[in-house]
């Protein structure tokens, strides 16, 4: 009889973690002294219910916040928000100029190469820990940029008719003129 209990036990346990996936994460490299970072991914409900991210932590720094960006008055603003929702059989990213998980006051600088070990909290109850490696923005950005294939983004050596002149792919100085 305890056989059955401890096996089913574990069946459920398996069957309730794989309702949720996180894919694709990373964080991004910092420089020395500079005390943020920031998580990306791509959070998936398998479930039929919305649920929502309604908390993160992690041992690299003091503070872990939920956070988004938005444009007002021309300029783009980041805050925190309670919760990042992620519809029932759908999917949210976590992505540069979107929502994003930010680490705030780092203990150390996070160095391209090495991981980050993360928890998520839902609010269904389950938490999911989640071990990320550190990239540098542009890794970040080009593996995202080749997965799309939309768009072109400077410094991946794809420039796009946007280029400043007397510019070459790949100096970070792309522009709309």
């Amino acid at each position: 009889m305890k056989k059955f209990f401890l096996f089913a036990l574990i069946s459920i346990s398996t069957l309730f973690a794989s309702n949720i996936e996180v894919k694709d994460a990373y964080v991004r490299a910092t420089p020395p002294g500079l005390p943020n970072s920031a998580a990306f991914m791509v959070v998936e409900n398998k479930t039929d219910k919305d649920i929502a991210i309604v908390k993160a932590s992690s041992e690299v720094s003091k503070i872990v916040e939920l956070h988004t960006h938005s444009m007002k008055d021309g300029v783009m603003k980041m805050y925190q928000v309670p919760k990042i929702d992620v519809p029932a059989h759908g999917k949210t990213e976590l992505k540069p100029g979107g929502f994003h998980v930010m680490l705030i006051g780092l203990h150390n600088p996070l160095k391209e190469g090495e991981n980050v070990t993360f928890t998520l909290e839902f609010s269904n109850g389950q938490s999911k820990t989640i071990t990320a490696p550190i990239k540098s923005v542009m890794n970040g950005m080009m593996k995202k940029n080749m997965n799309d294939k939309k768009g072109m983004s400077c410094g991946t050596g794809k420039c796009g008719s946007s280029m400043k002149k007397n510019m070459s792919c790949g100096t970070g100085k792309c522009g709309n003129n």
